[in-house]
């Protein structure tokens, strides 16, 4: 889980951002902080991920309080100035968004960020990885053991999720927004708000759908970049 830090002095940019990150498997919103001193007094006793800062802010700037870090996570700036885009490449910025932007540029932005460490949560897969080959769910009140390279593809039902396994499919009282995060990211990829995939059996992607095994899945706009990060790997 890549834990995220929201550094601005307008509410309405905390929400915009915090609304799109929700949409992003495996980011967590560690505080919101509505100034920079405000954060500087969580980061002594707190690490994050990754900052979303915006610069004109009252008592300190955001550029100083990125230069008052001696060891500072990545950032992706926010902001309605152009004019101070090149400062913050100087200080490896990893992007600088201009506001108003888009969930897409959002996203693109948290995928920059997060492919610099390797944590992306939608397309790396690391070649020395340590990954359980199963996983337990709790359901009708006994825990079942679910083979991770057995299913195929996951759909939603209401409050359940419908898991299509090689051989047979369960029903589990599991919502699929907790099933995401259950999940090994470099194994898994939600590609639809009803739908989470198995990236080994995707047998094709063509327009805006997926085949695996015998289904074609749709993909849903808010999932588009990241199937786009996939077919770049």
């Amino acid at each position: 889980m890549t834990k995220y830090l929201i550094i601005d002095d307008e509410h309405i940019a905390h929400e915009i951002i915090k609304d799109y990150c929700d949409l992003i498997p495996g980011l967590m919103l560690s505080k919101h902080c509505y100034d920079a001193i405000e954060a500087l007094e969580y980061l002594r006793s707190h690490s994050v991920d990754l900052i979303f800062l915006d610069l004109n802010m009252p008592k300190l700037k955001g550029f100083d309080f990125l230069k008052s870090l001696s060891k500072p996570p990545k950032v992706i700036v926010t902001t309605a100035y152009q004019e101070h885009a090149l400062e913050g490449y100087e200080l490896e910025v990893i992007d600088y968004l201009l506001k108003p932007f888009s969930f897409e540029r959002l996203l693109k932005a948290v995928n920059k960020a997060l492919t610099v460490e390797h944590l992306n949560p939608l397309n790396i897969a690391p070649e020395n990885r340590n990954k359980s080959d199963f996983i337990f769910l709790y359901s009708d009140k006994k825990h079942i053991q679910i083979k991770l390279d057995d299913v195929i593809y996951i759909e939603a039902a209401g409050n359940y999720s419908k898991i299509i396994c090689t051989e047979d499919q369960l029903l589990m009282r599991v919502k699929i927004s907790e099933m995401i995060n259950k999940l090994p990211q470099e194994m898994f990829i939600r590609i639809h708000k009803s739908y989470i995939v198995a990236k080994r059996h995707i047998k094709t992607i063509e327009g805006n759908r997926i085949a695996v095994h015998n289904k074609h899945i749709p993909i849903g706009k808010v999932y588009k970049a990241g199937i786009d990060a996939l077919l770049e790997k």
